[in-house]
């Protein structure tokens, strides 16, 4: 009878073990052209990269809301903002809700998170957790405990979440299968870089976009209230490092007292010898703008540069450490049993309309980097043009693991297209609300619907409608919604938002879709 039990046992674990591991890393608004596995244009992700050629990239991934705290909900719960109850980024995230890390705890798995959490309450659902407080600092910066304690850890935040998933990798029960979660802070506003990349980055330029210098002629109500442009709303300071003695005497371009103390603070978390270094590299931001006496297109031109150099230092050092993870999996004989994620919470505006930032249902911010890793299930090299949301993600990784999918959860497995049992999935159109608007950057209240060609969006606070056919016009810049030629579609693309915001439950008071 011993010897059975020990056999249990035994295969019990062999059967837990067969089970596959799960590495989610998301970084915070990495738009999927700086990912090289996308495209060439700005930056080389050779580790990024791995997972997709050793796996599957994900050409129309999208999000539900184009912002930090309501993606990390959508992921946890598998619901749009409006049933998970986080819509913006300074609601409280309910954390006695069913979620994607407590079915699978209760399943068996070993669950954890390291890193950006933002979703103001603490994490439940997870056998360990350390997280930042709020957006979190990228130099020495401080992390929260399961104690609810907070202290600050010496190093730069990128390599330091790493470091505290890897010893949560190394200090977890190996009899059992587990959920990681790895939410890097990089590259989010104000974009800062350690010392080796932005010596790297400093002097690189960039080819700008097609719509840099664009205007706000001819466009509705939401763009020209917005203020996430780079000119105009983009800091020196603060977000692009100038010293402000060099725009003391400017009077456009000075910086009020509230920038000038963020910037002594950012810079002063930075140990010395490194932040006397990059203060000097910076200094030369400031030299350019006095001597060439910048203003206007040609400041913007500088700015939109300053910007892409920093970004993309930010995404180097996130690539090198998704590089330490992988290499850790190889050296530890867990890559053939664990599916590796690589995504962010949403795109970001890298110069496009002449913006930073995100929140629009355009493409440019709806649309998010996914690539997946899962060796004797995903065919190398694969790619997958099917359009997935990140309301998929809980329901995909549930499927995976063997879990039950909650009925009420709301996206789709990605399991049958991620392992070739089908090759697309049972989806017209993608669904999208957004609803923060004077917090930050000003961008109107919005839903709407996006299919393979045409997107219909509703500004419901002024009650604008935009349409666009993102065959003839990927940019988004030509409103064909009062074009005659397109009433038929324009019809049916209004009968299907309203049908999907059915099939969502979203009958949330938005003015009235006519």
């Amino acid at each position: 009878m011993r010897l059975l039990i020990i056999s249990l046992l035994i295969t019990a674990t062999a059967a837990a073990q067969q089970r596959p591991n799960i590495i989610y890393i998301m970084s915070d608004d990495h738009d999927a052209k700086a990912i090289s596995a996308y495209s060439k244009e700005l930056i080389s992700t050779p580790n990024m990269d791995r997972i997709a050629h050793e796996g599957m990239l994900f050409k129309n991934a999208f999000v539900a809301n184009s912002i930090c705290g309501p993606a990390r909900a959508t992921l946890l719960t598998g619901l749009h903002s409006h049933k998970n109850g986080m819509k913006d980024n300074r609601t409280r995230f309910d954390s006695s809700q069913v979620t994607m890390p407590k079915l699978l705890q209760a399943d068996g798995y070993q669950t954890a998170i390291v890193g950006k959490w933002h979703l103001q309450s603490y994490p439940t659902g997870f056998d360990y957790w350390k997280i930042l407080p709020g957006q979190g600092q990228y130099f020495e910066p401080a992390m929260i405990n399961m104690k609810g304690d907070t202290g600050r850890i010496h190093g730069y935040a990128t390599d330091v979440i790493t470091d505290e998933a890897i010893n949560w990798l190394d200090h977890r029960d190996t009899q059992k299968p587990f959920l990681l979660l790895l939410h890097h802070k990089a590259p989010h506003r104000y974009f800062f870089a350690p010392l080796k990349y932005i010596e790297q980055f400093h002097t690189k330029h960039f080819p700008e976009p097609a719509t840099l210098y664009t205007d706000t002629a001819g466009h509705g109500t939401a763009w020209r209230l917005q203020t996430m442009s780079i000119l105009h709303d983009m800091k020196l300071s603060s977000d692009l490092k100038v010293d402000p003695a060099y725009l003391m005497d400017i009077p456009e371009l000075k910086p009020d007292s509230a920038e000038i103390t963020y910037y002594r603070a950012i810079f002063n978390r930075i140990p010395e010898p490194d932040r006397s270094k990059i203060k000097a590299i910076y200094e030369e931001r400031g030299k350019l703008i006095r001597d060439l006496h910048l203003r206007g297109k040609e400041l913007l031109k500088y700015k939109y540069q300053w910007y892409m150099q920093d970004y993309l230092a930010c995404v180097a050092s996130v690539d090198e450490n998704v590089g330490r993870v992988l290499d850790y999996l190889d050296k530890n004989g867990l890559t053939n049993n664990t599916l590796v994620i690589y995504t962010s919470d949403q795109g970001m505006y890298l110069g496009q309309n002449g913006w930073f930032d995100k929140r629009w249902m355009y493409d440019v911010s709806m649309r998010t980097p996914l690539m997946m890793r899962w060796p004797g299930h995903i065919k190398p090299g694969s790619v997958n043009t099917s359009m997935v949301q990140n309301i998929d993600y809980a329901e995909t990784f549930l499927d995976v693991a063997g879990t039950k999918i909650p009925e009420r959860m709301q996206g789709l497995s990605l399991k049958p297209v991620m392992t070739g049992v089908q090759k697309a999935l049972p989806r017209k159109e993608l669904y999208y609300h957004f609803y923060e608007y004077a917090a930050d950057h000003t961008v109107l209240q919005h839903l709407g619907i996006r299919g393979e060609r045409y997107k219909l969006i509703y500004f419901y606070p002024v009650n604008e409608w935009e349409m666009y056919d993102l065959q003839k016009d990927p940019a988004e810049q030509h409103n064909i919604y009062k074009d005659p030629k397109y009433g038929k579609i324009l019809q049916q693309l209004k009968a299907d938002l309203l049908h999907l915001r059915d099939v969502y439950d979203d009958h949330e008071k938005a003015g009235e879709l006519n």
